[in-house]
């Protein structure tokens, strides 16, 4: 956990642009705020009704008719960035603690993009350009598409590139479609890149049946179970149930019938997890379980004469397995670049209790007329948050740093575990576990420009015109002819190739260069790790040696390996450059 440094946070700005925010939630008092920082340039137009104070100091709405969140999306992560520390919360009673936000003394300002329609393109790139002229310091951006679409057609990186050309990183969530591959839509290089992993706190729901045997599944159960056992049935809610659903458990052999049931006044329902690593807040007695235990459950329904049950609520146990990576996370490799390693970095994204909107449903069921506070949510779009409140406390210690120092940070000096990840590759977890303890000290970080950049949208083989759609700049050009194997040499944190197209034993040499922020005179030593004979890397020079802050040095990364077998090929390892006070580590992944 950050600590939170009194007195030197209260003038950074986290943007959020999202649902809105209900801004009288706790999460968002000003007590302690004074006024808005001097660089501020934002207005609060949240519309009707909607009042900003010194912690949301600023909002704005596009296309509906406030800022004011009715969905919970904006509120759970803005609070998730940057709620205020409260004591003794919980949902109704499950999960109960502290809650606070990655950094809670900086501002907030929100962009209200999304409604029950979705996102509008034109809303999310006019909130960018008003956010990068309010003066926001980090923008938070968890909204994503299907799939990943070209740059110049993608709005986040449009908007993105904007924003880091004005020194403002975008923090983006990188998808909920895996555990496919290639289903990133989060690939831009100057966007940081956040999947999802569990934290170690998860909630499980058990069913007592009548043999007295438990059976335990996962939700997000807040109901004390009334009364005696139920009686148990299995069969289709559309239809009405096998009889009558009222007071009793319907066994679904879908997650798409637990909502009939509910609808047909089924007491609890019992049914397949879409995902087993998420739990959901359910609208009724539900315990979600895999397929061998709902065989068991109906098994015994069978072959009992008067099948009966209970479920009861839910416990919140410690998963010592976490961090893992989520099942639904989206997966690289980058369909768009090759070149670049996304996503780039996993954060916590499952089970998360945070603020929300006290007019939402909490369950996203139209019968649950329950409304509350705060409430558990699943995503990569809880992940992006937990990430940009580390941008932001960087943005305390090191306000100077631009926008790829501020990434390179967070990215090289992360936790990797290839053993705790549902696929054991660095396209589930980039280049590995959120660090924030550690990025703040990385010693060396990689830094690109915004011609680097553009240098890269040139060698994608981008014309003029494509160039400047997302640059914005009429002056923007190429400044030599487009070279896709130059890709390989952005400096990046990380360093990937594709070498689907080698038919015999492959060789590429990746240049990168590093600057010096941690001790002015320092000698830096290459390490390979593991180094399990796969590949045959070397670097050149494998000693790097400063002698003052800020000084610059390049090196060459040369990885050679056989022919690619027919069915696939992936093998990793990490450079890591020490100097017996800093460890930073570059992921390197060559995949077919």
């Amino acid at each position: 956990m950050i600590k939170n440094p009194v007195g030197i946070a209260n003038d950074v700005v986290v943007g959020i642009i999202d649902s809105g925010i209900w801004p009288e939630l706790p999460s968002f008092d000003d007590r302690g705020f004074g006024p808005p920082p001097a660089k501020w340039k934002g207005v609060c137009r949240g519309g009707t009704n909607f009042t900003c104070n010194n912690k949301i100091i600023g909002a704005r709405y596009y296309s509906s008719q406030s800022a004011r969140d009715d969905q919970g999306h904006g509120t759970h992560t803005a609070s998730t960035a940057a709620g205020n520390v409260l004591k003794d919360v919980s949902f109704y009673g499950l999960a109960s603690g502290v809650a606070r936000g990655g950094l809670p003394s900086a501002r907030i300002a929100v962009y209200q993009v999304c409604d029950d329609l979705g996102c509008s393109s034109a809303d999310i790139l006019a909130a960018f350009d008003d956010a990068i002229a309010d003066g926001v310091d980090v923008i938070s951006v968890s909204i994503g598409t299907p799939e990943a679409v070209d740059i110049d057609a993608d709005t986040v990186a449009i908007g993105g590139f904007h924003a880091a050309r004005r020194g403002i990183l975008t923090v983006h969530s990188a998808g909920n479609s895996g555990p496919q591959s290639a289903t990133t839509c989060s690939v831009a290089p100057w966007l940081l890149s956040v999947a999802a992993s569990t934290i170690d706190r998860k909630f499980e729901s058990k069913v007592v049946l009548g043999n007295r045997k438990i059976v335990t599944g996962i939700s997000v159960n807040a109901f004390a179970w009334n009364g005696l056992e139920s009686p148990l049935l299995h069969g289709d809610p559309s239809i009405g149930c096998p009889g009558a659903c009222g007071n009793k458990i319907v066994i679904c052999d879908s997650i798409n019938e637990k909502e009939l049931a509910f609808e047909a006044g089924a007491k609890g329902v019992i049914y397949p997890y879409n995902t087993p690593d998420a739990a959901s807040v359910v609208a009724l007695p539900a315990a979600a379980v895999d397929f061998q235990t709902l065989d068991a459950v109906i098994s015994y329904q069978n072959s009992t004469k008067n099948p009966v049950a209970k479920i009861l609520k839910s416990d919140t146990v410690r998963d010592p397995g976490a961090p893992l990576v989520a099942s639904f996370s989206s997966r690289g490799p980058n369909s768009i670049i090759s070149g670049i390693l996304k996503p780039d970095v996993s954060a916590p994204g499952v089970d998360i209790l945070a603020g929300f909107s006290p007019v939402a449903s909490l369950s996203e069921n139209p019968y649950d007329k329950r409304r509350y506070n705060f409430n558990v949510l699943s995503g990569t779009s809880m992940a992006c948050p937990h990430v940009t409140g580390v941008v932001a406390y960087l943005k305390t210690l090191h306000p100077d740093w631009s926008p790829s120092a501020l990434k390179s940070a967070i990215l090289t000096t992360d936790v990797q575990d290839p053993t705790l990840t549902y696929v054991s590759t660095e396209f589930a977890y980039g280049s590995g576990q959120l660090n924030p303890v550690n990025a703040t000290n990385p010693g060396l970080v990689y830094e690109t420009s915004a011609q680097d950049d553009i240098n890269l949208l040139c060698n994608l083989g981008y014309d003029t015109a494509r160039i400047r759609s997302v640059t914005g700049d009429k002056n923007s050009t190429c400044l030599a002819r487009a070279d896709p194997a130059a890709i390989k040499d952005f400096n990046y944190p990380s360093i990937t190739a594709d070498v689907s197209r080698t038919r015999a034993a492959f060789q590429i040499s990746f240049l990168r260069t590093v600057t010096n922020v941690g001790t002015a005179t320092s000698t830096y030593t290459s390490q390979i790790v593991p180094n399990m004979g796969r590949l045959k890397i070397e670097v050149t020079p494998p000693v790097l040696s400063f002698g003052s802050l800020n000084e610059k040095k390049s090196f060459t990364v040369t990885v050679s390996g056989g022919k690619a077998p027919a069915d696939g090929f992936l093998a990793s390892a990490s450079l890591i450059w020490r100097d017996g006070v800093h460890s930073v580590r570059s992921p390197i992944v060559i995949y077919t």
